[in-house]
């Protein structure tokens, strides 16, 4: 007698932010990949617990974290990621996983954390919205190819722990990182027109998905 296969549903938190680019970007990874999956939008505790894989889009992260925290959603979030739950977090959504972030303006910014990725944040890093831009990157877990980063009011990390591995820099700025299930990025890879890093992502959510089968 056969079972029928899961199919894998990839999370995109849905509070605020570049929703529908993420949910775009994801569905074009798992074409590309050929996974049958869906995207579906979370934004409580128990949608949280239905998904493979979750991406915590860019935005504004004050308003994000403290949405996710009204809706007891950050918890959750939290359990799951310590799981083994992959995790993408991109700008605002890398800044939602730090252990701390801080603005080099106003200092610590006492927002919700998450607080699953061991790296500490310092906010508007590359400027405001007004000095925005793009650069391309070496990532070499997606190949040989440059990745387009794009930058908007972007974030840097200032400091990284033991287990963390930087898999980005820009002008001596560590802009992308890894820490085993966990994926965070300064730039906004849903905005870059390449898939690759939701591909990556997608199949982390696979191997997941199979182990806690």
């Amino acid at each position: 007698m056969s079972s029928k296969k899961k199919s894998l549903t990839i999370g995109v938190l849905g509070f605020q932010g570049d929703i529908e680019e993420n949910v775009s970007a994801t569905k074009q990874a798992l074409q590309e990949l050929q996974i049958d999956g869906n995207v579906q939008l979370v934004r409580y505790p128990e949608d949280v617990e239905k998904v493979d894989g979750l991406i915590l889009p860019g935005g504004e992260s004050t308003v994000q974290s403290t949405l996710a925290a009204i809706q007891r959603s950050l918890p959750v979030i939290k359990k799951r990621i310590s799981e083994g739950m992959p995790v993408m977090g991109t700008c605002a959504g890398m800044i939602m996983l730090s252990k701390r972030a801080y603005d080099r303006v106003v200092g610590d910014t006492k927002q919700k954390l998450i607080g699953n990725l061991d790296i500490v944040i310092e906010r508007n890093a590359f400027g405001r919205q007004s000095e925005s831009f793009e650069a391309d990157l070496s990532i070499g877990m997606l190949g040989k190819e440059a990745f387009k980063g794009v930058f908007i009011r972007a974030p840097a990390v200032s400091e990284v722990g033991k287990d963390v591995e930087v898999i980005a820099k820009l002008n001596n700025k560590v802009v992308a990182v890894r820490q085993k299930n966990i994926i965070g990025t300064a730039f906004h890879p849903e905005l870059s027109g390449d898939s690759r890093m939701h591909r990556q992502f997608v199949k982390m959510a696979v191997d997941f998905s199979r182990k806690s089968a």
